[in-house]
């Protein structure tokens, strides 16, 4: 019997699965914002894709279609999403306007934050958040500190810190 890997190859030990409404155009969408890679697409009821995933630099990303009658729904059905998918890249201000070119929501434009990165922030047309860094420098904790109270005394002064 052939020894399997507990985590496949290719796969990180976190992968984000997207539910979305119209997971077939996610997949375009993720491709011109993202340069994404389809790695395969298997077909499910009604047209719908009942499983598929794409590479976006060196992450898997799956994807499935909304199925509601299987409690299957997207961020479109719930109005919105807690979650933020966040992603590393070689310069965030280049791949912030190719995902806004494609069709993406300027939620965030890039601006250098007080954790060091240079950060955005697009939400996706089938409603998914994400953000996009580029890390800019290292800092210690006590240096991030530092920087978000000089931020926070700036940009809100009615706020502490």
């Amino acid at each position: 019997m052939t020894q399997v890997a507990p985590i496949p190859e290719g796969f990180h030990t976190i992968t984000p699965h997207l539910v979305c409404e119209g997971a077939a155009d996610a997949i375009e969408f993720y491709k011109k914002a993202f340069n994404a890679v389809e790695m395969g697409r298997m077909p499910g009821p009604g047209g719908k894709v009942m499983h598929a995933q794409v590479k976006i630099g060196s992450s898997i990303v799956m994807l499935v279609d909304d199925f509601p009658e299987w409690g299957s729904i997207g961020p479109k059905a719930l109005k919105g999403s807690p979650v933020v998918i966040h992603m590393y890249v070689e310069d965030v201000d280049a791949v912030y306007k190719q995902a806004v070119d494609a069709g993406g929501t300027p939620k965030m434009p890039p601006a250098d934050m007080f954790w060091g990165d240079r950060y955005g922030m697009v939400t996706d047309p089938f409603g998914h958040l994400w953000s996009i860094a580029t890390h800019k420098r290292d800092m210690t904790p006590e240096q991030m500190q530092q920087e978000m109270q000089k931020s926070m005394s700036e940009n809100c002064p009615d706020q502490k810190a």
